[in-house]
């Protein structure tokens, strides 16, 4: 019998494109999909359990179905339909430490894969200018999602000692984007104006929607010749953006605010549902982030189709016109580049320049 593959975050766009890819494995007899609600689109073959990770029920639908493999993507930043910011932590830690209670007492468990993310690196002045996979973070998140994924790692860490005999994969992955791309960051940039910080141009790394969905399935499978599927591998395309950069790909002009101001302004996002611009993500485009893919390519053996720049570029052609000709935003932005304030800024934050061109590193 081929393997029976349990993928929880069904509801959610990227958890449905995953179950409907790991179907067609030869290897795989069956998926069983499972979320708190029904999902609004299809599972294919899938067998759709209606279970909440955060009750204990999920131990039973594990050994009803004689699960061997294990695929966590319901830990993320946004809440399924109208949950909010409790609901979003207590799905991503108090369910993850229930559902990872159920592996540990199902001996037929084999192989456990998690949906992490870059956020627990932080973003701090002081950061490295590429974190790899053993790099410990300046500062320790202080909150929202990048907290969550601190504590799900904790408890996937502790997982993997009382069961040595179940292969954990942990996949940190860079700011997910694409056509279809639902999170604060993408929200954010599909504002029609981008406020950002006065004096920063951080540096950003994207992976495309299509990426995650193949090297899930490359980390849910038996481990190709060469390769080793077991372990913690930061996920990212090639290269790194600058914010200017995004900002003039999309004809979005920006609003350079101090940062007080830009809290005060994320404050009034929240407040009207337009994007969820939280403390960590405001550090992130303060700060940036990028991260080393030299695990992802010489271990985990998987290279990502699309690179920084062409995720960015699929995400910018699903948006439409921005308010300004992508033209103008890049003479505005070099305009502001060229003042002598700005200049300063722009060194104090270890900014490589403000054109559009590829910055260094290229975070290989």
């Amino acid at each position: 019998m081929g393997k029976v593959v349990l993928v929880t975050g069904a509801a959610r766009q990227l958890g449905g494109r995953f179950v409907r890819r790991i179907q067609r494995d030869p290897g795989v007899d069956r998926v069983i999909a499972v979320d708190a609600v029904a999902p609004g689109h299809g599972l294919g073959d899938a067998v759709f359990v209606t279970a909440d990770i955060r009750q204990p029920a999920i131990a039973r639908v594990l050994a009803e179905h004689s699960v061997d493999t294990v695929v966590h993507l319901d830990v993320s930043a946004k809440a399924v339909g109208t949950g909010g910011r409790t609901t979003v932590k207590e799905t991503n830690v108090i369910g993850t430490m229930q559902l990872l209670g159920a592996c540990q007492k199902a001996a037929g468990v084999r192989r456990l894969v998690v949906k992490s993310s870059t956020n627990v690196y932080g973003s701090a002045p002081r950061d490295p200018a590429v974190f790899t996979e053993t790099t410990p973070p300046k500062s320790l998140p202080s909150g929202g999602f990048a907290k969550d994924t601190v504590e799900v790692e904790g408890y996937v860490r502790g997982f993997a000692r009382r069961r040595p005999d179940v292969a954990v994969c942990v996949l940190r992955f860079a700011n997910i984007l694409g056509p279809q791309a639902d999170s604060p960051l993408a929200d954010y940039l599909s504002l029609p104006v981008l406020p950002t910080v006065f004096g920063y141009d951080p540096r950003l790394q994207f992976v495309h929607e299509d990426d995650v969905v193949d090297v899930l399935g490359v980390a849910s499978g038996e481990p190709r010749r060469g390769t080793l599927n077991s372990g913690t591998f930061n996920i990212a395309g090639d290269g790194v953006l600058l914010l200017s950069q995004c900002s003039r790909r999309l004809g979005r002009p920006t609003m350079p605010l101090l940062l007080p101001a830009v809290t005060w302004v994320g404050q009034a996002l929240r407040t009207v549902g337009m994007t969820d611009f939280s403390p960590e993500q405001i550090r992130l485009l303060t700060h940036g982030r990028v991260v080393s893919t030299v695990q992802m390519r010489e271990t985990l053996g998987f290279h990502p189709r699309f690179s920084t720049a062409e995720t960015f570029a699929e995400f910018a052609g699903s948006q439409g016109p921005g308010l300004l000709p992508p033209e103008a935003v890049g003479r505005a932005v070099d305009r502001l580049a060229a003042m002598p304030f700005a200049a300063a800024g722009g060194d104090a934050a270890g900014i490589t320049g403000a054109g559009d061109t590829e910055p260094a590193p290229s975070a290989r």
